[in-house]
C-alpha cells in the first residue's frame, strides 16, 4: 500500500481538477456536462489540453468555440444546442456528464431526490431529473466535494442514477450503453472495474491514506493492495487552472486545503 505523503505545489482541489479533467481524456468529440464548480474547471482544463475536440456549453443554449475564464461570457460561439438537440444528444450517447450525488451506493446508484422513506422523506432534494437518462444512454461519472459515509452509503434512499447491478436486472435494454466510468471525491478516485462491478478505490490524492476512505465510505470498498496517487498536475496545467480558468480560485471553495 503506498502511504508516503508526496510534496507538491498543488492543492487538493487542484488534484480533483486534474482528476476531473482526466475522465475526458480521449473522449473525442462528445459534449461533456460536467455539474459543480471543479468540475467544469476539469472539463475547460482537458478541452485545453488532451482532449481539444471535447464540446462544451455556456450552460444554456451554446456551444462555445472558446475556453473562457469560469464566470466569464464566452466570446466565441460555435455552434446552437437548444434544449431539444441536447436531449437528443444524451439519446445517441455523444455525451460524459460528471453529475452530483446526495448519496452512492457499492453498485453506483446514486440518489438526488429524497434522504430519508419515500412516503415520508426527512428531506426533500433535486429530484430525480435526468439522472436515469443520463445512466442509461450515455456515460455519467459523479463528483463528490465531500467524501463521508453520509454520502457514501450501504443501500441509497432512492434511486436517481442507475447503478451496475439495476441496469443488469433489467436487461440488455439497460446495459447496452450504461457505463459509469469515474468516481471522484476530495480522497480520492474510484471506478467499477471489478469482477461484481461494485467500487474500487482507483487512486488516493496525495495526503490521503487508504484508511482514511475506508473510514469515510458506508461500504466494504474494493482496496488493491498497491493504490497509486492521482496524478501530479503539470506546470503548464498548474498555469491554466491558476492564471486562465479559474484566477479567482473558485476551486478552493469547492475543496479547501486539509
Amino acid at each position: 500500500m503506498n502511504t508516503t505523503t508526496t510534496t507538491t505545489t498543488a492543492t487538493r482541489a487542484e488534484y480533483c481538477v486534474v482528476a476531473c479533467a482526466e475522465a475526458w481524456r480521449g473522449a473525442g468529440e462528445i459534449l461533456a456536462s460536467p455539474m459543480g464548480t471543479i468540475p467544469s474547471i476539469g472539463a475547460r482544463l482537458a478541452r485545453l489540453t488532451f482532449s481539444p475536440d471535447l464540446l462544451l456549453t455556456d450552460g444554456e443554449a451554446l456551444l462555445m468555440g472558446d475556453v473562457p475564464a469560469l464566470g466569464a461570457p464566452s466570446g466565441v460561439t460555435e455552434g446552437w444546442l437548444p434544449y431539444r438537440q441536447h436531449l437528443a444528444l444524451v439519446a445517441s450517447g455523444r455525451r460524459h456528464v460528471m453529475m452530483g450525488a446526495s448519496q452512492l451506493d457499492r453498485h453506483g446508484n446514486q440518489n438526488i431526490s429524497c434522504i430519508g422513506a419515500w412516503d415520508r422523506p426527512k428531506r426533500q432534494l433535486l429530484g430525480v431529473r435526468g439522472a436515469p437518462v443520463n445512466t442509461l444512454n450515455n456515460p455519467t461519472s459523479y463528483w463528490v466535494p465531500r467524501h463521508s459515509t453520509r454520502v457514501f452509503v450501504e443501500k441509497v434512499d432512492m434511486v436517481s442514477g442507475v447503478g451496475y447491478d439495476r441496469a443488469a436486472a433489467a436487461g440488455p435494454s439497460a446495459t447496452r450503453y450504461h457505463r459509469i466510468p469515474r468516481v471522484i471525491s476530495d480522497l480520492g478516485v474510484f471506478d467499477f472495474e471489478t469482477p461484481d462491478r461494485t467500487m474500487r478505490l482507483r487512486s488516493l490524492h496525495p495526503g490521503v491514506t487508504a484508511g482514511q476512505v475506508r473510514e469515510a465510505t458506508g461500504f466494504a470498498l474494493t482496496v488493491p493492495d498497491d493504490v497509486p496517487y492521482t496524478r501530479e498536475p503539470t506546470a503548464e496545467e498548474l498555469r491554466l487552472i491558476r492564471e486562465v480558468i479559474d484566477p479567482n480560485g473558485l476551486r478552493e471553495r469547492e475543496v479547501p486545503a486539509p
